[in-house]
């Protein structure tokens, strides 16, 4: 009987996307995937350091595991992705219990350590070595340096079978102050485009129709291997040609890197999406430049506006923190005017947490009272709810295309998601990513339908299938 695996993951697209990769790797190999830990023979927990409360998450979910060694000691657990390379021997002092610490740049040697844990040699610690380490290190180090990603997905494993994530560069380079992600994703690497290209074809005969393109900083994407640079803007010119292909999306974007030509090409390109996702984290200069972001607000207004003057149909959202540190009010009520007057689509918000190993844990003190970060992020989210909810009522009335992925989440509560005969919640998303849900049945997912909006809420279109 194959060993059967258990994948739990935390995070971000990046972290979705290398599950989606384990799990074909180890498919291929014989393993079995199921649905609960309870049924693994080997558990694994794909992990997340942003913010504080995704690592608290997983700490608790490896102290309520030490009783699943108590009873049934052959299971491997493992710890993957960006906690395992941020806190390595920390995870086994924590729970000892754990079989695997395994990093992200090093996820090809799963299959690989697994077997060594299974017959007996084990536990096992695997990371890439960060840049001050790579600097440091001494022939015959274990460790190994953060490598270009090299990934090869498995023929159908992906998250929707008619909507797949591929990455296009890992790392970054930007070291933002409160950002861990240089230090657990490494430098920034842009895969080449051919390789790219190759992989969206397979997808596409594969009977995929929509493909959203990742980096950490993914309008900074180059690839200077061929003849003539490819930037992110050539990309999606390359990629729009792909038959098959009917939506492209990009996350996420770094202010800086929003280029005339990129913003061109979003409007230009019938099949990419006008939906841009481009954190400005901060309205005030001040505390912009103490997060290291590059920008400054009047700079990013001024792009907003380049932006919405060839794209006015154009959904942008954004991503804030809150009570960073020094923050003042004076520069929260900054924060907030440009909420208002920007008018994202959706904005995700965030109290800031101190993460060790980066510049702001040794440069500055987290010194905004957890009370007023809680008060901050009350009321940024109560403002861009309202925007949301405002901006949504133009769609009451109008017919719009979406793309179904299959039951909603309450559908699924519900306990019905595979009764093709039923007529169940489903969900799906318009071309500017906004989420539409409707009665229908499950064999509508995968299609492009129109729909009628009959009511809205701030973040979710409800909709009838149009006659």
């Amino acid at each position: 009987m194959p060993r059967r695996f258990f994948i739990q993951t935390v995070g971000c697209q990046m972290n979705v996307l290398d599950s989606e990769l384990i799990a074909g790797r180890l498919l291929g190999l014989g393993y079995e995937q199921v649905e609960s830990h309870r049924r693994a023979d080997v558990i694994l927990l794909n992990t997340c350091s942003v913010r504080r409360h995704a690592e608290d998450k997983i700490y608790s979910a490896l102290g309520r595991m030490k009783h699943i060694k108590e009873h049934r000691p052959g299971t491997i657990i493992g710890v993957l992705g960006c906690m395992a390379q941020k806190d390595r021997q920390k995870i086994f002092r924590r729970a000892p219990h754990v079989d695997l610490v395994l990093g992200p740049g090093r996820l090809d040697r799963l299959p690989t350590l697994l077997d060594q844990i299974a017959a007996g040699d084990g536990p096992c610690l695997e990371v890439s070595l960060d840049r001050a380490e790579a600097d440091r290190a001494s022939v015959g180090q274990s460790f190994v340096r953060f490598t270009p990603s090299r990934e090869r997905r498995a023929p159908g494993v992906v998250s929707l079978p008619h909507q797949a994530m591929v990455r296009i560069m890992t790392g970054c380079d930007q070291f933002c102050t409160y950002c861990i992600v240089p230090h657990v994703r490494g430098p920034e690497q842009s895969r080449p485009a051919a390789e790219i290209l190759d992989e969206v074809r397979r997808l596409a005969d594969a009977g995929c129709l929509e493909v959203t393109l990742l980096g950490q900083k993914v309008n900074s994407y180059h690839d200077a291997a061929g003849p003539r640079a490819v930037v992110l803007a050539d990309l999606l010119a390359m990629l729009h040609e792909v038959e098959g292909i009917r939506r492209l999306k990009f996350v996420t974007n770094h202010p800086k890197h929003m280029t005339p030509e990129l913003i061109e090409a979003v409007r230009d390109l019938p099949k990419v999406s006008p939906y841009l996702h481009i954190p400005a984290q901060s309205g005030s200069d001040v505390v912009l430049r103490r997060m290291n972001r590059g920008y400054t607000v009047g700079s990013y207004r001024d792009m907003l506006a380049h932006l919405r003057e060839r794209i006015p149909d154009a959904a942008v959202t954004s991503d804030f923190i809150v009570g960073f540190c020094g923050e003042t009010e004076d520069d929260f009520q900054q924060t907030a005017v440009l909420v208002q007057d920007a008018r994202f689509k959706n904005s995700f918000i965030f109290k800031y947490s101190t993460r060790s190993g980066t510049k702001a844990a040794e440069r500055y003190e987290d010194d905004v009272p957890e009370a007023v970060k809680r008060r901050r992020n009350n009321e940024l989210l109560a403002i861009q709810n309202a925007i949301s909810l405002e901006d949504n009522q133009s769609f009451l009335g109008r017919t719009v295309e979406i793309l179904v992925e299959g039951p909603s989440k309450a559908a699924k509560k519900q306990g019905r998601p595979d009764d093709i005969s039923a007529t169940l919640q489903l969900v799906g998303r318009t071309c500017c990513d906004r989420i539409v849900v409707f009665e229908g049945p499950p064999t509508l997912t995968g299609r492009f339908l129109p729909v009628v909006i009959e009511r809205v809420e701030a973040f979710t279109l409800h909709a009838r299938r149009a006659d």
